[in-house]
């Protein structure tokens, strides 16, 4: 599952984020960015962009398993901010 194919999933008309991821995932907490709503895990996270503006992003992992919501993220976050 790509960060496109989440967005879509979400809602079809967010457009493709560029920038900066705002914090790297903190190896103590294996569930950095993300949260359970109602049993559903989400990824949310900040963007920074070039022209020092900022967007949260907020995306349904799609999934009640958390070991899934934990690849989900990392495979999100892989695929859109490694350089």
């Amino acid at each position: 599952m790509t960060y496109q194919d989440l967005l879509q999933e979400s809602g079809g008309t967010a457009p493709v984020v560029e920038g900066t991821l705002a914090s790297t995932r903190n190896i103590a907490n294996p569930n950095h960015h993300l949260w359970n709503n109602r049993g559903t895990w989400w990824c949310h996270f900040t963007i920074h962009r070039e022209d020092y503006t900022a967007e949260r992003v907020r995306v349904s992992l799609k999934t009640k398993d958390v070991e899934v919501a934990r690849a989900r993220r990392d495979e999100l976050f892989a695929a859109k901010f490694s350089s």
